[in-house]
């Protein structure tokens, strides 16, 4: 009996089974006759198609992780339109750099504003408020920079308000970074943080995909590698506020030199426990060169070797007289 129990409910699941299996194949089938008939302009196939169908699943798929399904988008368009350009990354200009000191932190940023191969503004402040010993440099596009700078200073502000106490520089980083890693990379802004609170004076690093670092000293921007060059070889622990922003000074300038998208004046904040001061055109490595004497030749010096007048035919087309009304 008790085999025959168990051979009668094998068959009844197999049977359930069969049916289930026609009911998801009807309802599939319902569905896609349903499914107005539409073509693509891609290729001859319908939207119902198998193919079609497979590509349009991860879009209802609930998937974790990272998703690269514009890049191949990109390229599917890239291969079926020969004169399509995908927009790409804008480089631009700007040399901007920090170290740390004995007593605090000193931010140090060019003044050149660019777009494309323009000279926009030769007196641009990128060196953003935060907090009162807390500033950031930024790089990268102006606007992003500007407006993430804002949203972090106004944010620390609140928080102040709401706990009694000063902000830190770790938490001023990790908002920066929280809000730059949301985008992934589209808000193009460059930060360097640097400030003193009660843990002693720290430079952060920000990178727009959210990336970040602390470093004893650090430059970003287009005129970054020349402004490393001269902080990595002389660079010390401990340096007096004069000679570090000596050095800040040089690698600005060697930024400047050594980079078209930077240029105009080097601006600098110093800040140490006791506050901040922000110095504006503390030095300006393009100053135009002032000739020492002026050179002054009498008319007839160079002689002429040959003069040729070729006059010119007008024809006047219109002529229009307005008599002036004089009261």
């Amino acid at each position: 009996m008790k085999g025959a129990s168990h051979a009668l409910r094998k068959g009844e699941s197999e049977r359930e089974k069969r049916q289930t299996g026609q009911e998801g194949c009807l309802t599939e089938n319902l569905a896609l006759a349903f499914l107005p008939r539409r073509w693509s302009h891609v290729d001859s196939q319908p939207l119902d198609h198998p193919a079609h169908l497979e590509m349009l699943k991860p879009a209802f798929e609930l998937r974790r992780g990272f998703s690269f399904e514009n890049c191949q988008r990109n390229a599917s368009l890239e291969r079926v339109l020969p004169g399509l350009r995908i927009p790409q990354a804008h480089k631009t200009g700007t040399t901007i750099a920090g170290l740390v000191f004995r007593d605090g932190v000193i931010l140090g940023a060019d003044t050149r504003a660019t777009n494309d191969s323009v000279v926009i503004d030769k007196s641009c402040e990128k060196i953003h408020f935060i907090a009162p010993k807390i500033y950031c440099c930024g790089a990268g596009v102006a606007a992003d920079a500007e407006m993430t700078t804002r949203m972090a200073a106004s944010n620390m502000e609140l928080h102040s308000l709401s706990t009694g106490r000063e902000p830190r520089v770790a938490t001023v980083t990790r908002v920066l970074r929280q809000t730059l890693f949301r985008y992934r990379g589209h808000v193009g802004a460059s930060l360097i943080v640097g400030g003193v609170d009660l843990t002693g004076p720290q430079l952060y690093s920000v990178h727009p995909h959210g990336s970040y670092s602390r470093l004893p000293f650090t430059a970003l921007g287009s005129g970054q590698d020349a402004a490393l060059a001269v902080l990595e070889d002389r660079f010390q622990p401990n340096m007096k506020l004069e000679a570090a922003q000596e050095l800040l000074v040089e690698a600005i300038t060697a930024g400047i030199l050594g980079d078209l998208g930077s240029g105009g004046s080097v601006d600098a904040c110093v800040i140490m426990g006791t506050g901040a001061k922000l110095l504006r055109t503390l030095s300006s490595p393009t100053k135009p060169i002032e000739r020492p004497n002026q050179y002054r030749f009498a008319p007839g010096t160079t002689a002429v070797l040959s003069q040729t007048v070729k006059p010119l035919t007008l024809e006047l087309l219109e002529e229009t007289v307005q008599a002036m009304e004089v009261e």
